[in-house]
């Protein structure tokens, strides 16, 4: 049995913390080649994902929300939002499942937040993210305003406060 517990969430939320990315995934799956692939992410406010989607082989995408809250937002082909919703499991938003061949990102609001994520496997990181070429590229100096720009559109921003569904 795989335990997710407070003590899990912390450890990565460390990693995450310390990582140049503001990021750590813990994976479940024992091979990429596992055709559900499992994890946590633990996230720091302006971690940047790049928007990207799963396409050739297009792959669903679903994130839960095990702590703290994050903005799920998908994009059309141009870089227009076509859908957002924030996740926060104390107002019960638990969740958000994004359809194969979808531009989206995720974005952290909270100190310490931490996803489960499910994704169509097998993963190879040579075809697993087709990456927007609209949107800046991860590291890049545009990142952190455009992350910005993108939570301004949605009428979200970041937050200091902690907040704990398990606690």
């Amino acid at each position: 049995m795989i335990k997710i517990d407070t003590r899990l969430l912390d450890e990565i939320s460390a990693l995450g913390k310390a990582s140049p990315r503001r990021r750590m995934n813990y994976n479940f799956h024992k091979e990429y080649s596992d055709t559900l692939q499992r994890m946590l992410n633990a996230m720091e406010p302006f971690s940047y994902i790049q928007p990207h989607k799963h396409e050739n082989p297009d792959k669903r995408e679903a994130f839960l929300a095990l702590r703290g809250r994050f903005v799920v937002i998908e994009f059309d082909e141009f870089g227009n939002i076509t859908d957002h919703t924030l996740l926060d499991p104390l107002k019960g938003n638990f969740g958000a499942e994004i359809p194969k061949c979808t531009f989206h990102t995720i974005i952290a609001l909270d100190p310490d937040t931490v996803a489960y994520e499910v994704k169509d496997g097998p993963y190879s990181p040579n075809d697993d993210k087709n990456f927007a070429s609209w949107a800046p590229k991860e590291g890049s100096p545009e990142a952190d305003d455009y992350l910005r720009n993108l939570l301004d559109k949605c009428n979200y921003s970041f937050q200091n406060q902690h907040r704990n569904v398990l606690e």
